[in-house]
């Protein structure tokens, strides 16, 4: 009569990795000769293994060694897969709450031509899409600082462009040679449109707007 054939012996053991890769030793894992049970669903205190396992098949449910160290170690009889998902869930809402907000540096030119600048913008739309600050800024060289209000023009345009993602949080400033401002996630600051209207008037800097008028104008 024949055998069937016998496996190969070192030959690859899915359930065998599965295991390995386990947090916690389940079920037939657990190898010791009693445990304590916990929880809502059963009578708390020590069994015996094999009736452990017992009651956690009644309840089609799975006994989950939570304390290995504890003598007996503890264990709970839970839905294990259901449990790795709540656990999985509660380790990302806290990595997402934990998240640090960063400044993002966007760098213009009093000379920032058309193309370059909305190429700009839509690096600013992205970084105050993920909860980031954005800090912009003109850079002046040498005689360029002459060229102030060009300066002061574009980054209030710039705030214009960024109102639906981005609350400007303060009119263009000098610091040193170069011209700032910073924007804050429309989530964390919000600005309505208004706010930003009196900030941007007549697409002119305050210090145009508000220069003395000739003599003998109306």
């Amino acid at each position: 009569m024949a055998f069937p054939p016998r496996p190969q012996r070192g030959g690859f053991n899915p359930r065998f990795r599965k295991e390995q890769q386990q947090e916690h030793r389940t079920n037939h894992m657990i190898k010791v000769p009693e445990v304590r049970l916990v929880g809502d669903n059963v009578n708390v205190g020590v069994y015996a293994v094999a009736e452990a396992l017992k009651i956690a098949r009644e309840q089609d449910l799975d006994l989950v060694e939570i304390s290995p160290g504890a003598n007996p170690p503890v264990c709970r009889i839970i839905d294990y897969n259901k449990f790795l998902y709540e656990e999985k869930k509660k380790k990302k809402e806290m990595k997402a709450k934990s998240k640090t907000s960063e400044v993002k540096e966007i760098r213009f030119t009093p000379n920032t031509d058309d193309h370059d600048f909305e190429f700009k913008v839509k690096h600013a739309e992205k970084f105050l899409a993920e909860g980031n600050k954005v800090k912009a800024h003109v850079q002046f060289k040498g005689r360029a600082i002459m060229f102030k209000e060009r300066g002061e023009l574009l980054l209030l345009k710039f705030a214009d462009s960024l109102k639906d993602v981005g609350a400007l949080e303060g009119l263009p400033k000098m610091e040193g040679k170069r011209m700032q401002v910073m924007f804050a996630p429309k989530s964390q600051k919000k600005k309505s449109g208004s706010e930003l209207g009196k900030l941007i008037k007549d697409d002119k800097p305050a210090a145009v707007s508000n220069a003395p008028k000739p003599e003998g104008s109306n």
